[in-house]
């Protein structure tokens, strides 16, 4: 397939790896015990400014994907940098004394200028010498406007800007830097959980990015207090006693497509047989939903284990035994159908309310309602609501298998 001229993929990719470099700085910076506020695309790429508002870091990401970038004297790179950086100074938008950062994929040729403003071998003056021979050097028309900022202050200051200047090149790119936002949280979750972990952590950070862009009239920074909130919260639904619910099946609201695409599922049935409301069915139907992929991804993370869940569902199936031979007792095996559908009513008002956690600290209503829902979507159903279930759904429905949510396999996966 012939590549796009016009494909945003880069861009995308460079916007992202944005993103994720400023979840790893956040973190490592939370280390220090200091607060402070982090904000894209303000200042600069990535601005950390302190508790009271002045910047203290900016940072400039640059990312390249498919070639080898080199970060030379008249890299685009590091003259749109600069750019930033004196244009920020000549406005007063960036005091002296805040830290300049270019964080880059590419790398710095030996003797190049960038190369003398890593931390290690530096030197600013060397950096300059070679900077200032640019500009009349160089006929670049997109480089023209950082020339002309770099010129426009004295020798003096742009040597006091560029000791504030730090390049760090050949960083890890937007795939490999993994590994190193793992190195930050090693010590909240068992290291075989950290992939499950930063997932959840890295999509609340995505959702609270968009918001902050999305503020306005002006984009409000993110506080490292938020930042410490979410891990801690994180932190403890990885905990022994615990597991995490995801804030995408939190936040799931059932839509007609989803209420149709579970219309003909045997736990539906067994919800008409005793005439309960629609909207009853499709609360049924929305933690089923939620359960199911819950229930899933539990699995597929290795935070629960088949055993687990067995052992659950058996503790599930005791209590609703108790429950439904309570209802039965309380009528006659020839009682008329009205007052059979008011016995398994009660039993379903029991499923809904009670607490039967997975875990203890695992308190979310929906595992306990649509892990019931599961059961009596099994064939054969190992809960039922109807005295006369059983019965009644084969009289109802045609032998087969259990019909899984649409874009999920058997197995427990997703």
């Amino acid at each position: 397939m012939a590549s796009n001229t016009f494909s945003a993929a880069d861009s995308a990719l460079g916007y992202l790896y944005q993103i994720r470099v400023a979840l790893l700085w956040s973190l490592s910076r939370i280390k220090k015990d200091v607060e402070f506020v982090v904000s894209l695309e303000t200042l600069d790429d990535v601005t950390f400014d302190s508790k009271g508002g002045s910047p203290e870091e900016l940072l400039q990401t640059k990312h390249h994907r498919t070639r080898e970038a080199s970060l030379s004297d008249m890299s685009g790179d590091l003259w749109k940098s600069l750019r930033v950086w004196f244009e920020g100074h000549a406005k007063g938008q960036i005091p002296t004394g805040t830290n300049l950062y270019l964080l880059t994929t590419a790398g710095a040729p030996a003797g190049s200028a960038a190369s003398f403003l890593r931390r290690e071998g530096r030197d600013v003056a060397r950096a300059q010498r070679l900077l200032e021979t640019v500009p009349s050097s160089s006929d670049s028309q997109a480089n023209a406007p950082a020339y002309s900022a770099f010129l426009a202050v004295s020798p003096a200051s742009r040597r006091a800007i560029l000791e504030r200047v730090v390049v760090l090149d050949r960083a890890p790119g937007v795939l490999t830097i993994d590994e190193d936002l793992k190195a930050e949280v090693f010590w909240t979750a068992e290291p075989k959980h950290h992939d499950a972990f930063l997932q959840r952590l890295e999509g609340w950070w995505l959702r609270r990015v968009i918001k902050q862009l999305s503020a306005s009239p002006q984009p409000a920074g993110i506080l490292s207090a938020e930042i410490e909130a979410e891990m801690s919260e994180l932190r403890e639904q990885f905990k022994q006693d615990n597991l995490p619910i995801d804030d995408d099946l939190l936040e799931f609201a059932l839509d007609d497509a989803t209420y149709a695409a579970h219309a003909d599922y045997q736990f539906v049935h067994q919800l008409k047989l005793i005439t309960v409301s629609k909207n009853r069915v499709g609360a049924a139907i929305r933690d089923f939903y939620r359960a199911y992929r819950q229930r899933s991804r539990w699995l597929r993370e290795e935070l629960l284990l088949v055993g687990d869940l067995s052992r659950y569902e058996r503790k599930l199936v005791e209590e609703w035994e108790l429950a439904f031979e309570a209802a039965k007792d309380e009528i006659e095996a020839t009682a008329a159908e009205a007052a059979k559908c008011k016995a398994a009513k009660s039993v379903l008002k029991w499923a809904e309310q009670v607490a039967i956690p997975i875990r203890p600290g695992v308190t979310e209503p929906f595992v306990v309602r649509g892990s019931f829902h599961m059961l009596a979507d099994e064939k054969p159903p190992r809960v039922g609501w109807h005295p006369d279930f059983h019965d009644r759904l084969a009289e109802l429905l045609n032998p087969g298998s259990s019909v899984l949510p649409k874009g999920v396999t058997g197995g427990g996966t997703e």
